[in-house]
């Protein structure tokens, strides 16, 4: 952000310079710089949370609204039928992704792909993408998703396979808008609508059966 800030003040000293008596045009950029500069950062803000822990439940792992609640057919790691959850974050939401579960880093992939807007059906199979898999400490294994959308095109992540991972802490990023797909076994019991808005690393997205 820091770098940004200089940039912008130096394009509007450049602005005055090169145009003196031009105020009008001076007062313009300089509303649309500080617009700008606001929205970088609310991309690139990282909140401070209170969080619960629980090896039983899913919370959610970015901040956005649910768009997708169904039953569909995994075929990357389960090969077989999962409950989806899906959230989109919109370009003003916070971009920091954390871990839905805790447990042991099981499969990780990096995806490169296509640009698809993120509510794009396709966009889970077709778009640029990561697939996290974490064993619980039941031994239940949970994937997600990181998927950039038309805007976003730069995917971080923070972990990888064999790492003992905690609940509610940071495994990646995504720039501007984009979502992520949770996939649960089909006996998780869902604890959020379609519309919700979800707040990372603290909405329970769902809760594991007891075996």
């Amino acid at each position: 952000m820091g770098g940004a800030a200089l940039l912008l003040v130096l394009i509007n000293a450049l602005l005055r310079y090169f145009t003196p008596g031009l105020e009008w045009l001076h007062l313009s950029l300089l509303v649309v710089s500080v617009f700008f500069f606001f929205l970088i950062v609310q991309f690139f803000r990282v909140p401070k949370r209170v969080v619960t822990i629980a090896n039983n439940q899913i919370v959610a792992p970015c901040d956005g609204k649910v768009v997708v609640i169904e039953e569909v057919v995994e075929n990357e790691y389960f090969k077989g039928p999962r409950r989806q959850i899906s959230i989109f974050m919109s370009p003003l939401d916070v971009h920091v992704n954390w871990n839905p579960i805790g447990g042991i880093v099981q499969y990780f992939k990096y995806h490169p792909g296509l640009y698809l807007v993120a509510w794009h059906p396709k966009s889970s199979t077709d778009n640029e993408r990561t697939t996290i898999v974490i064993r619980s400490p039941q031994g239940v294994d949970i994937l997600f998703r990181q998927i950039a959308g038309a805007v976003a095109r730069r995917i971080r992540w923070y972990v990888k396979v064999g790492d003992n991972v905690q609940q509610s802490t940071q495994m990646g990023f995504i720039k501007f808008g984009s979502r992520v797909d949770v996939f649960l076994p089909l006996d998780a019991k869902i604890k959020v609508n379609l519309d919700d808005k979800t707040v990372g690393s603290i909405t329970i997205l769902a809760e594991l059966a007891e075996h």
